[in-house]
């Protein structure tokens, strides 16, 4: 007989270069109180874009996803797009940013930035 094995979903999650980037950016602003806030909205060349902003606040909806001591916020309407994804921060020939690695996107366009479902 098999037993039965069940697993805790993955909401989202940050990289460690993630992680240490924000601790740096806010060490830089002299701002313990930043978080990482990813989002979603409409527009982009596939549909829907991503977005990144540094906030302080932390609203009553918000998810929190916490990593090395960084914290990661995300609206509830942004969520239900990035259940599963992986925010990394990469540096290389096209530059620093973060990027959202999102298993529910079908489609992305050539700098990652945007993406259809």
């Amino acid at each position: 007989m098999s037993a039965v094995q069940s697993q805790e979903p993955v909401i989202m999650s940050f990289t460690d270069n993630a992680a240490n980037k924000v601790h740096s950016l806010i060490a830089e602003e002299g701002n313990d109180q930043l978080k990482l806030r990813v989002f979603v909205t409409g527009g982009g060349c596939s549909g829907f874009q991503y977005g990144f902003a540094f906030d302080e606040a932390v609203n009553d909806d918000d998810t929190v996803i916490e990593h090395k001591g960084a914290s990661l916020l995300v609206d509830p309407l942004s969520y239900q797009y990035l259940v599963g994804a992986k925010v990394d921060y990469l540096e290389g020939l096209e530059g620093s940013r973060f990027v959202v690695e999102n298993p529910m996107a079908s489609s992305t366009c050539g700098c990652g930035s945007s993406f259809t479902i």
